[in-house]
């Protein structure tokens, strides 16, 4: 058995053994290793070659430097058993530990050190990965399946969005044109639970009780009577249903009107929360979510709304 007695060969020079007790649940680099060890860069980099040549250990490029891992191999139960033994049989071991412990809490102390940095502008810098799309889809995962309503839904990117999670999707706008464009995008991304309809937010076509989920997302400025709108809102859903909208807070630039087809230019707190009330809706919380650093410095605004269970307004 020629792998076992390359094994054995390999593990029986001591620091070779030292590097494989490190590696066994860290991944390191080597002037990690060496900083631990007390070694050279040469005689550790003879080492992880030689571990590497016999399947012992493998590595991985990251940024400039290499780090390494004990592999996954053939004689798992052999090194194993080997490598217990050397906890006990080589004196440098706990000292080994130690210096591993300190290492590894230099990699903290950097990584804290970058965001003790960036404290306070965090939100101001860019930071890779993170985008409200990301932060949207993980949201919409803790969502139980349910049918949902896309009201003013445009081109329909938040419906295949939503869709992601939903049972089913219905998707209105009154525009003929952006339902078209809209149904063109779900089938091109092959999403069959989203369905477009042609319509009113003020005179929606969906029956009532048909979903569980209403959303207004930056579509209920565009509605003539907005109170009409959110009524409809009520009307399409289940008892015990929700209604969301996202809107502009209320703001002063006219430009607004010509620019965007805005019919109102956004809506106070107060001035939503009295609308959804007298829509039906109880348990209503508003709040300010979001701020435009560029003039006219829109914020968005946020209102969730629940439809009392057994009533069918």
């Amino acid at each position: 058995m020629p792998s076992i007695v390359k094994t054995l060969r390999v593990a029986a020079d001591p620091n070779r053994l030292r590097i494989l007790l490190l590696l066994r649940h860290e991944e390191l680099s080597v002037a990690e290793l060496q900083e631990i060890l007390a070694m050279g860069q040469s005689t550790i980099s003879t080492h992880l070659s030689q571990l590497k040549q016999a399947g012992l250990v493998e590595d991985r490029r990251t940024g400039k430097s290499n780090l390494y891992r004990c592999a996954g191999h053939e004689q798992v139960e052999v090194l194993d058993q080997i490598l217990r033994n050397a906890e006990l049989e080589i004196p440098e071991h706990a000292a080994d530990q130690a210096a591993l412990r300190r290492v590894l809490r230099k990699r903290q102390d950097k990584m804290r050190a970058f965001f003790d940095s960036v404290a306070g502008r965090m939100g101001r810098n860019y930071v890779p990965g993170k985008s409200w799309k990301g932060l949207a889809e993980a949201l919409l995962r803790l969502l139980p399946p349910m049918a949902i309503a896309d009201l003013g839904t445009g081109e329909g990117a938040f419906a295949l969005l939503l869709a992601e999670r939903a049972s089913r999707v219905i998707a209105v706008d009154s525009s003929a044109r952006m339902i078209e464009v809209g149904r063109e995008q779900a089938q091109r991304n092959g999403v069959g639970n989203i369905e477009f309809r042609l319509g009113d937010m003020e005179e929606l076509p969906i029956a009532a009780g048909e979903v569980d989920l209403a959303f207004f997302s930056q579509s209920l400025h565009h509605a003539l009577h907005p109170e009409r709108a959110l009524q409809e809102a009520a009307r399409i859903l289940a008892p015990g249903g929700r209604v969301v909208v996202l809107d502009l807070l209320k703001h002063r630039f006219e430009e607004a009107r010509e620019l965007y087809a805005d019919e109102w230019l956004g809506f106070s707190e107060a001035e939503l929360e009295s609308m959804l009330q007298r829509a039906g809706f109880t348990a209503i919380h508003t709040s300010v979510v979001d701020k435009e650093a560029e003039a006219p410095q829109f914020q968005t605004l946020l209102a969730v709304g629940h439809k009392v269970s057994g009533t069918s307004r």
